[in-house]
């Protein structure tokens, strides 16, 4: 039987390796080894993590150019835009090591005691269940708050990018963390209730789709246990009349081809107003058409593959039923003939309600544009779809500002800018996008016991 943990190259198709499954046994010693590695690592001090973090750090600037080919190998990112990704985690894990002991300081309350404060206790191992599309920077941004926090990582990656995982796992061993500090859990889907619910493991996070994200908040909800979900996104990008154009249309193309289109918080759906729609839409579906499609290892490539067959076909599913519906194909929309898992940069017009351009997320390089008549128009058609992740507006209006950072309903907005995730700032959803947040302050919080103590 084939083992679903498989790299196959999205570039060319080609099945390049694979790799086991845990046996149970192999499982339950890797638990095993993750509860007696807690019992001790929760004991170390800030400083003793700080060292061993920043060594991880370094250890991925040495590293850069060969986990980049290696997430390029495994799930087609443009390589520039990996070697990226992996400063990202370098930047990520040296924010952590040097600002947790800040972060989870205790706090003193006044109260009827003579003394009286809350404290910051790790909770225990913590699963993560893990996507494919950032397959270091999504570990990363969870391992390094949990680790420096005093907690330990239990690595559950998509079946897409193995070496990925083994390659994490690896760091942080030669770094200098315990061995049980940070495991590779090469399981099925079918195992990870088993592992929600074994009672040395204190805490799951997830990034993924919406069913995926119901299924393990199912899992942590009968276990009791505490769980953050970050799924997916339909972010509105929203223009208005005061916004500069020019830079409001070179950042929507970079918003919306991202990770070749494949990004929980790429830009989706641009709301553009009447007064500058015609200009909005030459502009942008001309950008969008000059983008260069090909291997992502070339430099000249703007867009890579899409992750597999399976997922291209579904995209190009759901353009062509919204361009059926009624929605306006300005370009692209046709699979391209060849190796590879390739989709052409797609934009479709004013979809009506209900067609998928509208009312799902378009996992690629595949762009809605609808027309709205004013701001109030505009805050309901970012608001009508079932997500909560991401937004973005570009306006020079303060007072519009201000309205949209209210009313958007999104666990970000950004003005004049693309949305971004960032080592410094909470991270997270509303809605069918998920709950808990990730990174900063906020992040770190979320795997740790808020402890009251009273003294008397």
């Amino acid at each position: 039987m084939d083992t679903p943990f498989v790299t196959q190259n999205p570039t060319t198709g080609e099945r390049v390796a694979s790799f086991t499954l845990l046996t149970p046994a192999e499982l339950e010693a890797r638990l095993a080894r993750a509860h007696a590695t807690f019992t001790e690592w929760r004991k170390t001090t800030f400083e003793h993590r700080r060292a061993l973090m920043l060594r991880a750090a370094a250890l991925l600037d040495a590293r850069k150019d060969t986990l980049a080919d290696t997430m390029t190998l495994e799930m087609g990112k443009l390589l520039t835009a990996a070697r990226a990704e992996v400063e990202k985690c370098a930047f990520t894990l040296r924010h952590f090591a040097e600002n947790t002991e800040r972060y989870l300081a205790p706090e003193s309350i006044a109260s009827d005691a003579t003394r009286s404060y809350v404290r910051c206790d790790p909770l225990g191992p913590v699963l993560a269940v893990m996507p494919w599309n950032f397959a270091l920077w999504q570990v990363v941004r969870f391992a390094a708050p949990a680790l420096m926090a005093g907690n330990v990582g239990l690595l559950k990656h998509a079946p897409q990018v193995p070496q990925c995982a083994l390659a994490l796992e690896a760091l942080f061993r030669d770094a200098g963390f315990p061995e049980g500090c940070f495991q590779n859990l090469f399981i099925g889907v079918e195992s990870i209730p088993l592992v929600v619910d074994d009672p040395r493991v204190a805490a799951a996070t997830l990034t993924g789709s919406e069913r995926a994200g119901r299924s393990l908040a199912a899992s942590t909800g009968k276990a009791l246990k505490p769980v953050v979900l970050e799924l997916g996104g339909s972010d509105p990008f929203i223009v208005l009349p005061s916004a500069e154009l020019p830079k409001a249309i070179d950042v929507a193309v970079a918003a919306r081809v991202q990770n070749n289109g494949e990004s929980c918080i790429a830009a989706k759906r641009f709301i553009v107003h009447e007064a500058v729609w015609d200009t909005f839409k030459t502009g942008f579906v001309a950008r969008m058409k000059a983008l260069t499609l090909g291997d992502p290892r070339d430099n000249s490539s703007q867009l890579g593959p899409l992750i597999s067959a399976a997922a291209r076909s579904e995209l190009h599913r759901q353009v062509r039923v919204t361009h059926e519906a009624g929605g306006e194909l300005l370009c692209g929309g046709v699979e391209p003939v060849g190796p590879g898992f390739f989709y052409p940069p797609t934009v479709l017009a004013e979809p009506p309600r209900g067609t998928p351009a509208r009312e799902e997320e378009l996992f690629g390089p595949v762009a809605t544009l609808l027309r709205v008549k004013s701001l109030d128009e505009a805050i309901a058609v970012a608001n009508e779809t079932r997500f909560g992740l991401g937004s973005c507006a570009f306006t020079n209006d303060a007072a519009e500002m201000e309205r949209l950072s209210i009313e958007l309903e999104a666990g970000c907005v950004f003005f004049n800018g693309m949305v971004k995730s960032d080592a410094r700032l909470p991270f997270g959803g509303v809605k069918a996008s998920g709950f808990g947040r990730e990174l900063s302050q906020a992040g770190i919080r979320e795997f740790v016991n808020l402890k009251t103590v009273w003294v008397g």
